[in-house]
């Protein structure tokens, strides 16, 4: 129903805008509560049982790290008489919170959800999930003060090297999607306390190529490797320029992904951490493996199909081929 969906979307947008606009813990909190639950009718609307499951999880791990961050903000109230975000002062409230939105973005180590909820929901909501969702817990954690680099810095080394093992071993497209965005968040927040508008740019140009990935495979139906494999026919052009957006998430130059990533190593060097900025370019070459993977079995291998008499050449989706077109050019050529 339209009036459903439009109420829906409103109550995304309002739950993270209010996290945007709010000072205090209280209302930040209001704000990702109604995210959360206009999320979830969205997730469950296909009433398959693998849908019902993932929202679920997710419900519980949400409303966990929710539960989570009151604690740790009446906590920081009681301590300081601080409602304000930006006064935190107190290390243990101030850990508490980073760990309760860790766990609401699905950083490692609280990252096993993720991919788990993912591979439950159909590919519109998981680009929802995937992007919007995020946005709110990231303005809170760009607001905190004074949290202690090394969690953040730990935080941010496990997602990529766990975002890039974990993405290794799968076959389906959106848990591999799962741990792309698990590894991407890591590279976000190693960055965050040296460099707050890196992050935001990271997290921006991340967005585009999430987004012209998602259309992709939604355009194509696929949703495992195997189906990727004879996307060939329904869909030439598309599949051709498909590994580039790919290498883009990956990370290689000339294309967009490289730019955050080089930003990244160069002020992690310039912030005398040489070893952290190895470990992290070393985790990427994990992730580029398995969208060189999925590449492979796009473009560069013959698979047998029986599709040659029915080559459907127009897109089913003509309203999906123009945010396809910009989202896939700028993931190419932002660089």
């Amino acid at each position: 129903n339209p009036y459903i969906l439009a109420t829906l979307l409103f109550g995304l947008g309002l739950g993270t805008t209010i996290t945007f606009a709010s000072s205090h813990w209280l209302l930040a909190w209001m704000g990702l509560e109604i995210n959360t639950l206009a999320i979830i009718p969205l997730m469950a609307q296909h009433h398959h049982p693998r849908a019902v499951e993932a929202t679920t999880k997710y419900f519980l791990t949400q409303a966990t790290a929710a539960a989570m961050l009151l604690f740790a903000s009446t906590t920081n109230a009681w301590l300081t008489g601080q409602w304000d975000i930006q006064q935190m002062s107190h290390p243990f409230p101030l850990t508490l919170i980073t760990l309760a939105l860790a766990l609401k973005i699905g950083l490692a180590p609280m990252h096993t959800w993720l991919p788990e909820v993912l591979q439950g929901l159909d590919l519109t909501t998981g680009l929802v999930l995937s992007t919007w969702q995020k946005l709110a817990p990231f303005a809170l954690l760009l607001q905190i003060q004074n949290v202690n680099p090394t969690i953040l810095v730990t935080l941010g080394l496990a997602s990529t090297l766990v975002g890039g093992w974990g993405g290794l071993n799968q076959t389906q497209l959106r848990k591999v999607l799962a741990y792309s965005s698990i590894a991407h968040l890591g590279w976000m927040i190693l960055i965050l306390q040296y460099s707050p508008s890196l992050t935001l740019l990271a997290l921006l140009t991340y967005f585009v190529m999430t987004f012209s990935t998602f259309l992709v495979f939604k355009l194509n139906k696929s949703t495992s490797i195997n189906a990727l494999a004879i996307s060939w026919t329904k869909a030439p052009i598309l599949t051709s320029l498909t590994p580039l957006v790919l290498l883009s998430l990956g990370g290689l130059p000339p294309l967009t992904g490289f730019m955050p990533k080089w930003l990244i190593l160069q002020e992690l060097a310039k912030q005398d951490l040489a070893l952290l900025a190895t470990l992290a370019a070393l985790s990427a070459l994990l992730s580029l493996y398995f969208y060189l993977r999925i590449s492979y079995a796009m473009t560069l291998t013959m698979s047998p199909n029986n599709l040659t008499g029915v080559t459907p050449w127009r897109f089913s989706s003509p309203q999906l081929t123009l945010p396809l077109a910009i989202a896939t050019t700028a993931t190419i050529s932002l660089l």
